[in-house]
């Protein structure tokens, strides 16, 4: 596997200490002095795990584990936390980024407009090259000129080769990418999709369209379908993605702006609610600054 999939992610325990903070500091502060699990400490534990941005669900369901036991004591809530959140990630699946060496690698990653898809598809284009991958970006977000004018400029930065084509038909965009990789043996193309979420139903025939034309013409070559996630965004994240589940079928997620954070904890949420791994995240504005995720080192640095 590539070198960046295995690089270190040195200031980590930096970049999610809001969240830390708000998913394991306070829910600790507020429960580990106590004697036992009241009805009134459990309360106030779950409205702590949801304002975390855990999610309701995924709150009360932790929550109700320590209803009606005698094992677990409040002072033990931080190493309770720390096995379940373990489990959530393990349960959701790798973390690794799925690559075939000698064959054609597709990535189709999709979002909503504002999430920094663009950016993300730039870095990762960026990592690719680092390798020594041959890169094409398919320009599939067709109609707004700003994101084509945007992934242009990134794939250029990168050092990536784009099929872009201006108000044309996105699937058209992403089968010329297709037919120009294989011909030229390109390693690995990135296709860039449409966020619009306000007209639901052209985003999902228009993301259906394009999976259509990937298993038509290289089936056997994607690799991942990414939803980028604004780390932001919280639960509302969670809705995004089952709009994106409902057109295509996910494989896992790539979260931005994760560094500064206090909602990183949709990390958790996703993995619960979705089944879907965090396979890559993103900290900075620098081509550098896309981490490959992994779960053991999260865990860690949330209660470390």
């Amino acid at each position: 596997m590539f070198g960046f999939f295995k690089d270190k992610f040195n200031n980590l325990k930096q970049t999610v200490s809001n969240t830390a903070q708000m998913l394991v500091g306070n829910v600790v502060n507020s429960v580990e002095q106590e004697e036992e699990f009241s009805e009134f400490v459990l309360d106030d534990m779950e409205d702590l795990l949801i304002s975390a941005d855990l999610g309701v669900n995924y709150a009360s369901e932790l929550v109700d584990k320590l209803r009606n036991q005698n094992k677990i004591k409040p002072a033990d809530v931080k190493n309770y936390l720390k096995e379940e959140f373990r489990k959530t990630l393990q349960d959701a699946g790798s973390n690794q980024i799925n690559y075939q060496d000698g064959k054609l690698n597709i990535y189709f990653i999709c979002g909503v407009n504002g999430v920094g898809k663009t950016t993300l598809i730039g870095k990762l284009a960026y990592k690719f090259k680092q390798e020594n991958k041959r890169v094409i970006v398919a320009a599939g977000d067709t109609f707004r000129a700003a994101a084509e004018e945007q992934l242009d400029i990134w794939s250029k930065r990168a050092g990536a080769d784009i099929v872009r084509r201006d108000k044309a038909d996105p699937a058209s965009v992403v089968y010329e990418a297709i037919q120009k990789a294989k011909n030229e043996n390109y390693d690995v193309i990135l296709v860039d999709t449409a966020g619009r979420l306000q007209n639901k139903f052209n985003l999902m025939e228009e993301l259906a369209k394009i999976k259509s034309v990937i298993d038509k013409n290289a089936p056997e070559s994607l690799r991942e379908t990414m939803l980028v996630l604004d780390a932001n965004t919280g639960q509302n994240g969670l809705q995004q993605a089952k709009v994106f589940l409902e057109a295509v079928n996910l494989t896992s997620v790539a979260l931005t702006k994760l560094d500064g954070s206090a909602k990183g904890a949709i990390i958790l949420a996703v993995a619960k609610e979705m089944k879907l791994p965090v396979k890559l995240v993103g900290v900075g504005e620098k081509m550098e600054d896309l981490k490959a995720f992994n779960s053991e080192e999260f865990i860690e640095a949330l209660f470390g």
